[in-house]
């Protein structure tokens, strides 16, 4: 008896033509449009912006609740005239200052948690206390320490922006795979070199929710200082806008500062963070 396993014949399959192959039909022209992520947006926001119309109309009191129209009219005027496109640049660029601050500050105390067993005790101690607190409750503090100004407002921004970013990033430094920290350290990266090269890639999904979350936190902290005390030398962003109208029973132009702030929050969400999530997590199939 042969030890030898049997040969199989060898054979030729015949493939169809591609010519007789039928072809999916293509799906409908309703179907492909609702499948876009910005016209449904788009459509979503149109209705509201109906709706507001419809209400403003019932409610019949321009100085109660001013229609859409009425108020795009104020946002126009105040867009033309140049004081709203001030007003919100003031407030951005003293938004930015804060942020960038904040950012770095946890940063700095994330990459110290993760190090060192006293670092991770401090954060833990620090966003305990800290973290509930409403920046604006140490408004009065921060006018007494730093005075009617800017600094005032840069240090509430901070403290809005600083806790839950260190919270996310610590978070996603925790949820780095024991393979990929093993590499970095086979590779004989230390301190701030192994957090920028091994922790901060792998723990980005996590850093980019923080920031997300601490622009939401730094603009309304931002608005509400502004409501309540301006800037220095008497004038303010956007915040300090509404107040004044407000107070001079401009409803409409209330409505246009609104309108505004969520405009930028839009803006900011749709061109940045979209842009940034597109670029790496979703790039690096870290995100679906």
């Amino acid at each position: 008896m042969s030890s030898q396993p049997p040969i199989r014949p060898e054979y030729q399959r015949e493939l169809e033509p591609i010519e007789a192959l039928t072809l999916t039909e293509a799906l409908p022209l309703l179907t492909r449009l609702f499948n876009q992520t910005w016209l449904r947006k788009s459509l979503l926001l149109l209705i509201l912006l109906g709706v507001w119309e419809i209400a403003a109309r019932w409610q019949n009191n321009d100085l109660m609740f001013p229609g859409f129209w009425q108020t795009f009219l104020a946002f126009q005027q105040d867009i033309a005239s140049g004081e709203l496109p001030q007003r919100a640049w003031l407030s951005v660029s003293l938004l930015l200052k804060g942020y960038l601050l904040g950012i770095l500050l946890a940063l700095l105390i994330s990459a110290l948690a993760i190090s060192t067993r006293m670092g991770r005790d401090l954060l833990s101690t620090l966003t305990a206390m800290l973290n509930p607190l409403p920046a604006i409750a140490l408004l009065p503090l921060a006018l007494l320490w730093f005075g009617l100004g800017n600094a005032s407002l840069v240090f509430v921004i901070v403290h809005s922006v600083m806790w839950p970013m260190a919270l996310n990033t610590w978070s996603g430094f925790l949820g780095v795979s024991n393979t990929l920290k093993m590499t970095g350290r086979n590779y004989g990266l230390t301190g701030w070199r192994y957090v920028l090269w091994i922790l901060i890639p792998a723990a980005l999904p996590a850093i980019l929710s923080g920031l997300k979350i601490g622009w939401a936190f730094a603009w309304r902290t931002l608005i509400a200082a502004e409501l309540v005390f301006g800037a220095s030398s008497g004038s303010g962003g956007l915040g300090w806008y509404i107040f004044q109208n407000r107070n001079e029973m401009y409803t409409d132009r209330v409505f246009a500062g609104l309108v505004m702030v969520t405009t930028i929050g839009l803006l900011v969400e749709g061109l940045v963070f979209a842009t940034l999530e597109r670029l790496t997590i979703k790039r690096w199939g870290m995100q679906n």
